[in-house]
């Protein structure tokens, strides 16, 4: 894989290619928050799930807001932010940065989470890092959450946070599922949903080849290690707000409050790799991320 990354800004959408070889396309637009589809992985197929972008074989037409890759919480203030059709929106405002290179490209947005009246409900910061390695893609997202318009109350929510959908052949459950699902504390498939964990992966067949997804918690995340939203029907998710519905706890007991003025910020990365979790070195990867210098070798 070439590791010369070039970000390109068209109509409602940024490309993103290495070596001029499609990875993703970042859609700030069309829909109620910004999103990341298709996403290609190692072996040159997309792996995340088509609908409702487009109809794919196989999929599911369930969750309509599972919009491939995206982050955004199902309660700020009380609003809803993670089902579609509420009335309430990720507004982008700004590209900051598009900065292509050799070895990774860099993605920087501005967006206000507006509610249904129009009124603001807190601002974000988000960084998008691109990094082309031998056996597939690492992608950093760091967003920082500005309590911007008054204080600002992420709920008790399942409905959230950093997000994929994946392809119907790497789910865990469904007519042509393969995959599984595996944290970092050995959990596996249906046992990982609801548990604390530094990361979480997934794995299976896409047309043939085995990949794997896995997504990585920093641990200057509040409240590291997060919750995982990780269902056997292919929605994947990092959520540290859930813990009425993960822990059984009162309802109230995830909120997280971030007062007028402050900032709330969290870190992950997404790893497209070959082969299981084992096959991708993820616990490794792992511990490579959590270093100070975080970017990866190209020959990795």
């Amino acid at each position: 894989m070439s590791t010369e990354v070039e970000i390109t800004r068209e109509p409602n959408i940024v490309r993103v290619t290495f070596g001029g070889t499609l990875f993703t396309e970042y859609h700030y637009a069309e829909a109620d928050r910004p999103y990341f589809y298709p996403v290609i992985g190692p072996t040159g197929r997309n792996v995340t799930r088509h609908w409702p972008m487009r109809d794919g074989e196989n999929e599911e037409h369930d969750h309509e807001h599972h919009r491939s890759l995206w982050f955004v919480h199902g309660s700020a203030n009380g609003h809803d932010f993670w089902t579609e059709g509420c009335g309430h929106r990720v507004v982008q405002k700004e590209i900051v940065e598009m900065s292509s290179g050799s070895g990774s490209g860099t993605l920087k947005t501005q967006s206000e989470w507006v509610a249904q009246d129009g009124a603001v409900v807190c601002t974000d910061e988000r960084s998008h890092t691109f990094y082309p390695v031998a056996d597939g893609t690492l992608m950093d997202m760091a967003v920082t959450l500005i309590a911007s318009h008054g204080p600002l109350v992420l709920g008790d929510t399942k409905e959230g946070t950093m997000a994929i959908r994946v392809a119907p052949t790497l789910r865990v459950d469904g007519p042509v599922a393969g995959g599984h699902i595996v944290n970092s504390e050995g959990l596996r498939d249906g046992e990982a949903w609801g548990k604390r964990a530094a990361w979480c992966a997934i794995y299976g067949p896409i047309e043939g080849e085995t990949i794997c997804i896995a997504l990585f918690d920093h641990p200057s995340n509040p409240r590291h290690p997060t919750w995982w939203h990780a269902r056997t029907y292919g929605l994947f998710a990092a959520n540290p707000f859930g813990v009425h519905d993960f822990e059984q706890k009162p309802k109230g007991t995830g909120d997280l409050a971030v007062p007028a003025g402050h900032r709330v910020a969290f870190r992950y990365r997404f790893c497209f790799l070959k082969g299981t979790e084992r096959d991708a070195r993820i616990a490794e990867r792992y511990r490579d991320f959590i270093k100070p210098l975080t970017q990866p070798d190209a020959g990795a």
